[in-house]
């Protein structure tokens, strides 16, 4: 069966710069099953947005395939990516003087690159999505007025507008509170099953991407650390290592799944 993503031996290289230095992706294979949710994790620095930037086009690889359902993002055009894969960012760029409503009809944009205005089947998507993403009463606010938890559901109602069958989200929970990020699990889990899509999660929250993902992939430095299910890839050694801070790793009473504390050190220094 077709991988819905697959990273084919990827080498990207970003140059040093001043007092910076470089840093390389190096040799980076894995794949998403159709159907999968799909965790990445990593220390800062790893290369978690880049794959996000490889993926989108933004970036190009140095060598290597990066392929959506076995066809070559290089080949494709940036339209067309954008109708197979939705991204929703940590942060909402600044200066987006836009309402609520008008975001998210943006996601329409894929759709129709050459047109000027939306059609009323935009329109009805848009809906939908704000409905889905919990937002429907601030169609009509500008993003100014809105708390950070807000914007980042703002952004994934432009995401579902797409009507992607890839969604990749960035740190989807970053700016939740506990309630909300309940929410926006289960909006997540209820996405995957019912709706059939793909998704691709990207976060430090290693207790969240244990309990929602089907696989893992663990990043150090630009190479995969570890690759498959959450109770192989969290495993204390492996986070110990890649973290370099030590980490004691449970399982959940109720669903089994692992359980990452930081142990953290005693401010006597005994």
């Amino acid at each position: 069966m077709t991988a819905a993503l697959e990273f084919r031996d990827v080498v990207f290289a970003y140059p040093a710069r001043g007092p910076r230095p470089g840093f390389t992706i190096r040799d980076l294979s894995f794949s998403v099953g159709a159907g999968q949710i799909f965790g990445i994790i990593g220390p800062n620095a790893s290369g978690k947005t880049t794959l996000i930037r490889l993926l989108s086009k933004v970036l190009e690889p140095a060598r290597g395939q990066i392929l959506l359902d076995g066809e070559d993002v290089g080949r494709l055009e940036r339209a067309s990516i954008a109708r197979r894969v939705a991204v929703v960012p940590q942060d909402v760029p600044a200066g987006f003087p836009y309402v609520v409503e008008d975001l998210v009809l943006m996601g329409r944009f894929p759709h129709a690159p050459r047109r000027f205005f939306e059609s009323d089947a935009d329109r009805d998507e848009a809906l939908r999505a704000m409905a889905t993403a919990g937002i429907s009463e601030l169609r009509g606010e500008t993003l100014d007025r809105l708390s950070g938890g807000e914007r980042q559901r703002v952004m994934l109602a432009r995401a579902l507008a797409q009507r992607s069958p890839l969604l990749v989200l960035d740190e989807p929970t970053a700016h939740l509170d506990l309630h909300h990020q309940a929410e926006c699990v289960a909006l997540l889990r209820r996405l995957n099953r019912e709706a059939g899509l793909t998704i691709v999660l990207i976060s430090h929250d290693l207790n969240l991407v244990a309990e929602v993902c089907d696989r893992l992939l663990l990043l150090r430095a630009g190479a995969a650390a570890g690759i498959g299910r959450a109770e192989a890839v969290l495993e204390e050694s492996i986070l110990t290592s890649v973290y370099r801070c030590r980490v004691v790793v449970d399982k959940h009473p109720t669903t089994r799944r692992p359980i990452v504390q930081i142990a953290w050190p005693d401010p006597e220094g005994r």
